[in-house]
Order: C-alpha cells, then sequence, then structure tokens
C-alpha cells in the first residue's frame, strides 16, 4: 500500500463479529493503525494514546480503527482492560496485513520470525491513503499527537 491508493473495500471482521468496510467510513478521514499484538507494553501504550485523544479524533472528522492479527477474544479483553472506544480488527487469517504490505520476517534478539509491521494508515474522506506512519517514525506515547 501506498500513498495515493484506495484502501481495500473489506477491511475485516472486528471484535463483534461485524464485519467493517471502507464504505461504512466514507465522508470521514480513517485512521487505520496496525500493531503487532494485544496488551503488550508498546501495543497498549499506542491503544492508549489514540484513546486519550480519540475525542479530538472525531471532532476532527477522523475514524479510529486498530487491526492485529489476534482473535476476538484477545481484542475484548483488550479493550474491556484498557476502555478503547474503537473496533479492533481481527486479522486471523492474515489476510489484510498481507494486502497492506505490513507482514514479513522480522528480526528480533537474534531470532528470525514473521510478524506484523507496526504501522498508521491515513485516509482522506474517499479511502484514498494521503499519510503513512511507518514502524521507524511511530512513537508509542505520542503516536497520536503525530497523526494529529
Amino acid at each position: 500500500m501506498e500513498i495515493g491508493q484506495k484502501l481495500p473495500e473489506f477491511l475485516g471482521v472486528d471484535q463483534d463479529g461485524k464485519e467493517l468496510k471502507l464504505s461504512d467510513f466514507k465522508g470521514k478521514q480513517l485512521v487505520l493503525y496496525i500493531y503487532p499484538r494485544d496488551s503488550t507494553p508498546g501495543c497498549t501504550n499506542q491503544a492508549c494514546s489514540l484513546r486519550d485523544n480519540y475525542e479530538r479524533f472525531l471532532a476532527m472528522g477522523y475514524a479510529v480503527i486498530g487491526c492485529s492479527t489476534q482473535d476476538a477474544k484477545s481484542h475484548r479483553k483488550f479493550i474491556e482492560k484498557n476502555a478503547l472506544p474503537f473496533p479492533l480488527l481481527c486479522d486471523t487469517e492474515l489476510k489484510l496485513v498481507q494486502q497492506l504490505g505490513v507482514y514479513g520476517e522480522k528480526k528480533m534478539a537474534g531470532r528470525t520470525y514473521m510478524g506484523v509491521f507496526r504501522t498508521t494508515f491515513i485516509t482522506d474522506e474517499a479511502g484514498i491513503v494521503t499519510r503513512i506512519i511507518g514502524p521507524k517514525e511511530i512513537k508509542v506515547k505520542d503516536h497520536a499527537a503525530q497523526i494529529l
């Protein structure tokens, strides 16, 4: 996925089993943030930064959606524990993360494994990507400020 491209129409299924489509957000700018795992320190800090500024996002015409490869049960627990006001997509089959190009080989502590690259996509009201904040740029504690 690159700036100027449109996000896929079918985004996925959220923690409550609801299908989310790009057209559901027509007329709103969309913040689609992809994160590695529920309830890890970095992912929790990132989600809470977005939660704490959620009203500002809404006031500025944004919708916010998170996405990771965990299942609905994990997402519901993460949402409940952190009072997250936005949906989390359950990409357990890696469809969206692969479409967006944010899944691949990672290295940490000398080991290599497949995983999700923390990335945020911001679209205009038509679903066209206007900005991408990549893994090396994201500051999890100040992520909302980076976007706004």
